[in-house]
C-alpha cells in the first residue's frame, strides 16, 4: 500500500503565555492558598514541567463556597434570566476569539492532537455556552416545572468536578447550564489538566463575570473530597471514574446534597453484515482512537457479524496503519500522547491481562518517541467476554474484537457489562436501527456514526456509567428545585 510522508507542521507555541505559578481564582481574583502546598502539571508528551499549581487546602474550599454563596444570594439568582445570558454569550465570543490560545494550552497540557483540540474541544466549548445562553431567558418553558408557574428557581451553590480527558469542553458542561439557570460554581478541574481552566478563570475576568459566580480550585483527591463533603454544596457534578463516582455517592446519601454523576464506560460498537464497511472501519477508528481512546463513550469493544469478520479486521488493519502516532502539536498527529504516568500503567497492565488470558494482540508499526507517555494503537482478536479486556475499562488505544450471529447475540454481548453509557449501530436496515437501539441498555446510542455530539443533544448513561443528564433541555433539570418552594 502507498504511504505519504509528511513534512512536520507543528503548530506554534507563541500564541501562549504560561505563567511559571498559579494560584486560586476566588472571588474574581487569583489568590494564594491558605496552606501554601503545590504540585506540578507537566506535558505528557515531553514531560517537561509546565507550571506550579497551587493546590487548595480545605480552608480555601470555605472561601470558594463562601464566595459563590455571596454571589448566588446577592447577584446571580436576582439577575434576569435575558442579563445571566448576555455573560454566556460573552463567555462563549470570547472563547471563540481566544481558540488558539486554548487549542495549543489544551494540547500542551493534555497531550492530544492539536487538530482535535483546535476542531473538537474548542469549538464545543463555544458552542456549549452559546447553546445555554439561548436558554437563560426561556426556562419557564423548557418543561422544567408546571406551566404557569413561572421559572424554575436554581438550586443555589454547585460543586463541579472535572476528568482530565476533556478539560475545558467538561468545563463547558458543568459552567453552561449551571450559570444559565442561575446558580454558582465551584469547579475543580483534574490535577493532571488545570490550565485550560485557569485560563478560563482570566475569560471570566475579561468578560466581566460578577465575582465568585465562578471559583476555580486546583487540587487532587483531598481537594475534591472537601468539595463533596462541604456542607455549602448545594449539587454535586462529577465526570470521572466509577470508582470515584460512588465514593461521591456514599458520601452524601443521607444529606441534602444533590448529584450528577457521568461515569466510566464500556461500549459496544456493532457492524452488520450490510453496514458500509469502508464507512464503519472510519467510524470504528473514531470510536477508540480518537483522543487515545480516553473517552468515557469510547467504543472500545467492536462487535462484528461473523460472516465479515475477517474482512473488516483486515481493512481496519490496512488503516491502522496509516495513523500516525507522535508529537501532538504536529498538525499531522493523529494519536497523541497518554496523559498520565499512572494512566499508562493502568493501560499498560490490562493489555499485558489480554495476552495472558489468550487473545491476539496487534500493533501497526510505529515509532514511538522516547520521552512522554505514549501507547501504539493495539487491536485485540479472540477475545472472550470473559476477558478483563472486555469487561473493565481501558481508557486507551485498546479494541477488543468480538463476533456475532444474530441480532439477539449482538444485543446480549453488548449489554453484557456493568456499563452503560453509549453504542453504536452500523446496518443498512432503518428498522434494525430502532430495534436495537430499544434493546441496548446504553444512554446514547449512534446509528452509522459514533462520537457525535451536539449541545442540544442531552448525554448521559445507566447502571455503572452514572445518572443524570448532561446536554440540551434534560441537562438543564438537575440545575433547578424539582418543585416551586423547595
Amino acid at each position: 500500500m502507498p504511504t505519504f510522508n509528511y513534512a512536520p507542521a507543528p503548530e506554534s507555541r507563541a500564541v501562549v503565555d504560561i505563567a511559571s505559578s498559579y494560584g486560586l481564582f476566588i472571588g474574581g481574583e487569583f489568590v494564594e492558598s491558605a496552606g501554601g502546598a503545590t504540585f506540578k502539571t507537566i506535558s505528557p508528551a515531553t514531560e517537561e514541567v509546565l507550571a506550579e499549581i497551587t493546590e487548595a487546602s480545605a480552608d480555601d474550599v470555605d472561601r470558594a463556597v463562601a464566595a459563590a454563596r455571596t454571589a448566588y444570594s446577592r447577584v446571580w439568582s436576582r439577575m434576569s434570566g435575558a442579563d445571566r445570558g448576555k455573560y454566556l454569550f460573552r463567555i462563549a465570543r470570547i472563547l471563540q476569539e481566544r481558540a488558539r490560545e486554548f487549542a495549543v494550552l489544551e494540547t500542551l497540557d493534555n497531550g492530544k492532537p492539536i487538530k482535535e483540540s483546535r476542531d473538537v474541544d474548542i469549538p464545543c466549548a463555544a458552542a456549549h455556552f452559546f447553546y445555554h445562553a439561548g436558554w437563560a431567558d426561556k426556562l419557564e418553558y423548557a418543561g422544567l416545572t408546571a406551566p404557569g408557574s413561572g421559572p424554575p428557581r436554581p438550586v443555589g451553590v454547585v460543586g463541579q468536578i472535572i476528568p482530565w480527558n476533556f478539560p475545558l469542553l467538561m468545563l463547558a458542561w458543568k459552567i453552561a447550564p449551571a450559570l444559565a439557570t442561575g446558580n454558582t460554581v465551584v469547579l475543580k478541574p483534574a490535577e493532571t489538566t488545570p490550565l485550560t481552566a485557569l485560563l478560563f478563570a482570566q475569560v471570566c475576568q475579561q468578560a466581566d463575570l460578577p465575582p465568585g459566580v465562578v471559583n476555580i480550585i486546583t487540587g487532587a483527591g483531598p481537594t475534591g473530597q472537601a468539595l463533596v463533603e462541604h456542607e455549602g454544596i448545594d449539587k454535586i457534578a462529577f465526570t470521572g471514574s466509577t470508582g470515584v463516582g460512588k465514593a461521591i455517592a456514599r458520601s452524601i446519601a443521607g444529606t441534602r446534597t444533590r448529584a450528577t454523576l457521568e461515569l466510566g464506560g464500556k461500549a459496544a460498537n456493532i457492524v452488520f453484515d450490510d453496514a458500509p464497511l469502508d464507512q464503519a472501519v472510519e467510524g470504528i477508528v473514531n470510536g477508540i482512537f480518537f483522543n487515545q481512546g480516553q473517552v468515557c463513550c469510547a467504543g472500545s469493544r467492536l462487535l462484528v457479524q461473523e460472516s465479515i469478520a475477517e474482512a473488516v479486521e483486515a481493512k481496519l488493519k490496512r488503516r491502522l496503519a496509516t495513523l500516525r502516532v507522535g508529537d501532538p502539536m504536529d498538525k499531522n498527529t493523529d494519536v497523541g500522547a497518554i496523559n498520565s504516568r499512572a494512566q499508562l500503567d493502568r493501560i499498560t497492565e490490562l493489555t499485558q491481562a489480554g495476552e495472558d488470558e489468550g487473545a491476539t494482540r496487534w500493533s501497526p508499526e510505529c515509532e514511538l518517541p522516547a520521552k512522554g507517555f505514549w501507547f501504539a494503537p493495539t487491536v485485540f482478536t479472540g477475545v472472550a467476554q470473559t476477558h478483563r479486556i472486555a469487561q473493565e475499562e481501558i481508557f486507551g488505544p485498546v479494541l477488543s474484537v468480538l463476533t456475532f450471529r444474530t441480532p439477539g447475540e449482538a444485543v446480549a454481548k453488548a449489554n453484557n457489562t456493568p456499563y452503560g453509557l453509549s453504542a453504536g449501530i452500523w446496518t443498512d436496515k432503518g428498522s434494525r436501527i430502532l430495534w436495537m437501539a430499544d434493546q441496548l441498555k446504553a444512554g446514547v446510542v449512534w446509528a452509522n456514526t459514533f462520537n457525535k455530539f451536539d449541545p442540544t443533544s442531552p448525554f448521559g448513561g445507566y447502571k455503572e456509567s452514572g445518572y443524570g443528564r448532561e446536554g440540551g433541555r434534560h441537562g438543564l433539570a438537575p440545575y433547578v428545585q424539582e418543585e416551586q418552594g423547595a
